[in-house]
């Protein structure tokens, strides 16, 4: 039997069945016994339990009265002596004392350093609470917070941050004097990038604490809170997959790993199907330091891996476009300089892509270690192959008990461990884990006796079956077979409907609203615990996933006309949901329903195929309501081939009303580097564009053409009438505007629009247009010298990007709060976002980003007196450049800096040299407005006369709206020529110069 106190009063049968104590007295009297299951209570505690303290005449005759109507209508074990009464049941078998038990051993598997597998006991006791403890138990209130915060301590210790959040701040509302929850809330504050919030949470604390308990606060939260004030931005943790059940045996295998990834570089562990590979590879990588796991099982063809191994590093493309360079050339960016094991696990069905991905990384990052799993080697020079053997008899038989008990928390006493029954089950199943792990789900309804019988008559059918496939892998068809035979008809049909769902991981996962409308089963509720109780499911987070090997072999069940419906009902609602979606991405509701399009991104691809094969216009429309969200998750270059094969599959022309999602199509099939084939499909969306004279349904359709083309080709009557009145669409008019009022060298105007822009996306709660405003109004209040103001608003814009987990935009902005700070004089601090920003920019594969890092750090040096560490930065720099629009701008600055650091070591010729370089290059096809104002200050330096430098100056001014105030490079030159010149000298070669602008550059 089964009993529950942690709510109501909870009684279950052996099979599951709800059993009835009686009324309010026996259940009192049950409760009490249980709060010491196994062990004796006296008749003074029960008695005074049940009546308190008055109780009647004949107290103890109704004890005992009441204890055997207990035993009678329940048919319980209460044994009777001189110490009191005595409940014998297991401990285990009631929820407190399970809760108990796993809340200690969580707390001593995070005091041992293994925060997976306390994670996983704490979530399975606090899951065992129904309600609220009983009132007069307040210690179990108290039991319960600690298993939460020590839950939340391992939530952080594997990288949470961001989703505790919310979770914390609940439980700190109840508990408002907790000192360990204010530091698990500074600390997920700082994990999710907001360190602001983090401080301020501090003063919180010190605040509350001071008014309630009149104490400041402890040692330890102190420290947490200084820790912050100097710590760095956290980096995401790229690690293994936590596990939920433990690792048993191998650790012989382990042992070899670990030697062999000592000597060689790629180590690739092979085996059949279900031997465990994928597990075997997360525990000998789990104990790295720097270690990506990539899980190529659901990948439908070998050109994404380049892209999966991106995702699972982090690395994303920009929220501004992707400049410069290919998925495997930005894979090489960011791996290039890293000591790092790489993970590839599934590669047997992308066997040929995934040996040329990894032999490509091995050859080009020195520091890159790899870790394969796959039924077969991959085939490269060098790769020492590691098989997997079955589990020998020992390990099989403990994994097996793990299993079963997990299934049957009764086994060991109900079934009395038989032995031989165990290992010859697992002898039948040769000892391959998956297949052991079937089997033991099925001890819910068997004894183990009758398990074993049940796999002997099946493994005899199946062996006379296919003798051309190896005996481990008919082993395992037999045993899923035998499962799908025990389940039901309703079970089946579900178990083969689910199979149409696709998800990153591990494939087949649904909400269980998808399940519903797709698979057309009213409340399946019931048959999806089920089915999960068999293992045919697994149940996480609200969603439910379908082990590969069991979605295989479901798939196979399943009529093609059935499949083909499901399908299509898979890609209507996958289609409703994005519609839906779609508008949220640019309001309040942004990050949740980018981690809801996120966790559904397998089934948005899947549905985005399907229609592109079935129904092009629909997919159209699919793709239109994905493209902002590709756009701000950085998965926009992934999708490239699909959004060709969706232009092919429609044609050369738009279908009747879907111009605006046919011209988005052809935008989204477009490299970053423009390829002859990139211009006509440009074009063609172009010409589309220009038909359309109404306001978009998708204004974001404006910044994508921009990314596309460069700032140079937006079109402002067009951008008016396709924005329209929607509010979003006119912040976003605001910033094209605001940009070109800048490139025209009107700064007050500019920021003025910004101020409109910054307004609407706050209106709207769009956190990229925000960062967006934010970073140019910064850029504005540096200009003016206004230096803190402009390290406030840059601040925000961080706290905007990182919240949309954008590290290429952070890196940007880092470079800007970096120029900042230079003009600041604080060269360190500006240094250290350099360098910073560099990280986030090599982890991205976004070398253009380096090279802005690069030019930034050769700035600091320079002007802090290390001439020959900014000569080497500013080189570095250059190499890293990518060829785009986007880095020409760049490139000037670096000539520039190259310049100045030869004039000051007195090389005058080789700074000329550079200073007409950068000039060349300002002053091309598109002249550079805001480089030529840098450029005319530069040459000001080198002009032979005074009058010549002032008007130089005034070209500058006029060009970007104004000269920068306190800037070190020219500020102390305008001092002097206004020293040395006559006022009215100076003015009118200033005005000049205004008046000149290019032409005083350009001319002799």
């Amino acid at each position: 039997m089964r009993f529950g106190i942690l709510g109501p009063l909870d009684v279950r049968a052996h099979d599951g069945s709800p059993l009835d104590p009686g009324g309010p007295r026996p259940r009192a009297l049950l409760t009490l016994l249980l709060l010491d299951a196994g062990r004796t209570v006296s008749a003074e505690r029960l008695i005074d339990g049940l009546y308190g303290e008055n109780p009647p005449a004949g107290a103890a005759n109704a004890l005992q009265s009441q204890i055997s109507r207990l035993r009678k209508r329940l048919d319980l074990e209460i044994e009777a002596g001189p110490a009191g009464y005595r409940l014998a049941v297991d401990p285990d078998g009631v929820d407190l004392h399970r809760f108990e038990r796993l809340a200690r051993e969580g707390r001593q598997a995070l005091t041992d350093g293994d925060p997976a597998r306390a994670r996983a006991l704490l979530r399975e006791g606090l899951g065992l609470w129904r309600g609220p403890a009983p009132a007069d138990l307040p210690r179990l209130d108290e039991l319960r917070l600690g298993a939460a915060q020590d839950r939340i301590e391992a939530d952080l210790a594997l990288g949470g941050g961001a989703d505790l959040i919310a979770e914390v701040r609940q439980l700190l509302a109840l508990h408002p004097l907790s000192e360990r929850l204010y530091g698990l809330l500074m600390r997920a504050l700082h994990t999710a990038g907001r360190s602001a919030e983090a401080l301020q949470v501090y003063e919180e604390a010190r605040h509350t604490l001071a008014d309630e308990l009149g104490v400041d606060p402890s040692a330890e939260l102190s420290a947490l809170h200084l820790e912050l004030l100097q710590g760095q931005e956290p980096r995401r943790q790229h690690g293994v997959p936590a596990q939920l059940t433990r690792f048993v045996g191998r650790a012989d295998e382990l042992t070899r790993i670990d030697g062999l990834l000592t000597e060689a570089r790629l180590v690739t562990l092979t085996g059949p199907g279900g031997a465990g590979k994928t597990r075997l590879g997360v525990e000998a990588a789990r104990s790295r330091s720097d270690v990506c796991y990539v899980e190529l099982a659901p990948l439908t063809e070998g050109a994404r891996i380049p892209y999966a191994i991106l995702t699972a590093l982090g690395a994303r493309e920009g929220l501004r476009g992707s400049q410069g360079s290919d998925a495997t050339e930005r894979l090489v960016a960011a791996l290039e300089s890293r000591e790092l094991l790489l993970v590839l696990d599934n590669c047997e069905h992308v066997i040929n892509d995934a040996a040329k991905v990894a032999g490509l990384l091995l050859a080009t990052c020195p520091g890159l270690r790899i870790l394969a799993t796959s039924r077969e080697g991959l085939g490269i020079t060098g790769e020492v192959l590691c098989p997997v053997p079955p589990l020998a008899a020992g390990p099989a038989a403990q994994l097996f008990r793990d299993r079963a008990a997990a299934v049957r928390p009764d086994f060991e006493t109900h079934d009395h461990a038989p032995v031989a029954a165990i290992d010859g089950i697992c002898a039948a199943l040769d000892g391959l884990p998956l297949a052991i792990e079937l089997a033991a789900a099925r001890l819910r309804t068997l004894t183990v006796e009758e398990l074993a019988e049940r796999l002997g008559d099946r493994f005899r059918v199946l062996s006379r079956g296919d003798r051309t496939k190896a005996p481990r892998h008919r082993t395992l068809r037999a045993v899923v077979e035998w499962s799908w035979e025990l389940l039901d008809d309703e079970e089946r049909d579900l178990a083969c409907r689910m199979t149409v769902f696709a998800g990153s991981g591990v494939s087949g996962a649904a909400t269980l609203e998808a399940v519903e409308r797709v698979c057309g089963i009213p409340y399946p509720e019931d048959l999806l615990a089920s089915l999960t109780e068999k293992s045919f499911l697994e149940a996480a987070d609200g969603r439910y996933r379908m082990l590969e090997t069991i979605r295989a072999f479901c798939a196979e069940q399943l009529p093609d006309d059935v499949l083909t419906e499901l399908r299509d009902r898979h890609a209507a609602y996958f289609l409703r949901l994005a519609e839906e979606a779609e508008p949220q991405l640019r309001s309040h509701g942004q990050l949740p329903w980018l981690a809801r399009l996120s966790a559904e991104q397998g089934n948005l691809d899947a549905a985005l195929r399907h229609l592109i094969e079935a129904a092009p216009r629909d997919g159209l429309r699919l793709m239109a309501a994905l493209s902002w969200f590709w756009r701000l998750h950085g998965l926009a270059g992934e999708r490239v081939p699909l959004a060709r094969e969706l232009l092919d599959a429609v044609g050369p022309t738009p279908p009747p009303g879907l111009e605006e999602e046919y011209a988005l199509c052809g935008l989204n099939s477009v490299m970053s580097q423009a390829a002859d084939e990139d211009e006509a499909r440009l074009a063609r969306a172009d010409l589309v564009l220009a038909t359309i004279d109404r306001q978009l349904r998708l204004p974001f359709t404006v910044v994508l053409w921009t990314l596309a083309v460069g700032p140079e080709r937006s079109r402002d009557e067009r951008v008016r009438a396709q924005v329209g009145d929607d509010p979003w669409g006119r912040a976003l008019l605001s910033v094209g505007l605001g940009f070109q009022e800048q490139f025209a060298g009107r700064p007050a105007a500019s920021e003025a629009l910004f101020t409109e822009a910054l307004a609407g996306f706050r209106e709207a709660g769009d956190r990229w247009g925000m960062a967006n405003s934010l970073d140019q109004l910064g850029m504005f209040a540096d200009w003016r010298g206004e230096r803190t103001r402009a390290l406030e608003l840059l601040d925000e814009a961080l706290g905007h990007v990182r919240e949309l987990a954008a590290p290429e935009e952070t890196a940007d902005l880092l470079c800007r709060r970096g120029t900042v700070l230079l003009r600041s004089r604080r060269y360190e601090e500006a240094t250290a976002d350099f360098t910073r920003a560099c990280e986030l920019a090599r982890a991205a594969g976004a070398p253009e980003k380096m090279a802005g890092a690069y030019w930034g750090m050769g700035d600091a040096a320079r002007l802090a007196g290390d001439r020959a560490r900014a000569r080497e930065h500013y080189e570095t720099a250059l190499e890293t450049s990518a060829r785009s629009w986007y880095s020409v701008g760049q490139t000037v600055h670096v000539f520039l800096g190259l310049g100045r650091t030869a004039l000051a070591e007195g090389r005058t010729e080789e700074a000329d040299d550079w200073f007409r370089q950068a000039r060349i290059l300002s002053t091309g096809d598109a002249p550079l407005g805001l480089e030529l104002a840098v450029v005319a200050e530069a040459l000001a330096s080198r002009a032979e006369e005074l009058e010549q430098a002032a008007l130089l100056l005034g070209a500058a001014s006029a060009l970007r709206g104004r000269l920068i105030e306190d800037d070190p490079d020219v500020t102390p030159l305008e001092q002097r020529l206004r020293r040395m010149l006559a006022p009215e000298v100076f003015k009118k070669a200033f005005e000049l110069g205004g008046t000149l602008r290019e032409a005083a550059i350009t001319g002799p």
